[in-house]
């Protein structure tokens, strides 16, 4: 018997594109993909998401691949300010997550992101204070799909993987989560209604 929820952040209950803060804050489109590049689609990030870096060392390697001047300037800004650019509600999801707490079920969010969600995701997941737990990768420097990570989950907030069900876009972490016994559902086409009616078949 299911009894409890799991959520993915990123692409599940908040929409994400590292764009919008390159876009802000590049002085063109060239330096907007270059910057870009060198903050987000790097070695760094999945870094910061493992908690094996601090921010300060990851913008130093982020920026020694940009040339001197703005594009570095740009670079420091996206990193400081992404959370506020980039995240915002998906659509639906605040409604899922109030009937899924009426129904009784526990609500548990396990996701890949940096020590910097720590202080801001109350202000940007939908539904968040109706959660039970909530697990950073981060925090136990390891991210999905490895065993570790949902381990840590099931341990720290005492849960039993048979009674747990995992959402996430990637159909990579929902293997590694059968792997530990949690079944799961991959929301990759994002459509919120047909996600509910997966969940209505656990009531």
């Amino acid at each position: 018997m299911i009894k409890n929820i799991v959520f993915d952040m990123g692409k599940v209950l908040v929409n994400y594109d590292s764009f919008r803060a390159s876009w802000h804050f590049a002085a063109d489109e060239k330096e907007m993909e270059a910057v870009n590049t060198s903050v987000f689609v790097s070695p760094e990030w999945l870094m910061l998401d493992m908690g094996v870096i601090t921010e300060e060392e990851a913008l130093r390697r982020m920026q020694d691949r940009l040339p001197q001047g703005r594009a570095r300037e740009a670079a420091a800004l996206c990193l400081e300010h992404w959370h506020e650019y980039c995240m915002w509600p998906v659509e639906g999801m605040e409604s899922l997550v109030t009937w899924l707490k009426k129904e009784g079920f526990g609500l548990y969010l396990c996701s890949n992101a940096s020590l910097r969600l720590l202080d801001c995701y109350l202000d940007v997941i939908p539904g968040i204070r109706l959660f039970d737990g909530v697990l950073f990768s981060s925090e136990v420097k390891c991210i999905k799909p490895q065993r570790e990570i949902y381990l840590h989950l099931f341990d720290r907030f005492r849960l039993k993987p048979e009674e747990c069900f995992f959402i996430d876009d990637q159909l990579l972490n929902i293997e590694g989560a059968k792997a530990c016994g949690m079944e799961g559902y991959c929301f990759a086409d994002g459509d919120v209604e047909k996600l509910r009616q997966v969940l209505k078949g656990l009531t």
